[in-house]
């Protein structure tokens, strides 16, 4: 779909600088990308209550150090 929009150039140039898309709709393509990644992702605090670990699962023995 063609679309026709105007973009800050300064907000369009740091994109360029953390990403490696070489062209605008590339670029344009990898932040669309990314947004429904990161808007989908669950927040955690959603899972709270919601696993229930085994019986014998013993957390705090995970926080002594290995020797």
């Amino acid at each position: 779909m063609r679309t026709n929009i105007v973009i800050d150039d300064q907000l369009l140039d740091e994109a360029f600088s953390v990403s490696t898309a070489r062209t605008k709709k590339d670029l344009i393509h990898e932040a669309l990308r990314t947004l429904v990644r990161l808007k989908k992702r669950k927040d955690l605090t959603e899972l709270a209550g919601l696993i229930n670990f085994h019986d014998t699962y013993d957390h705090k023995s995970l926080r002594k150090t290995r020797v």
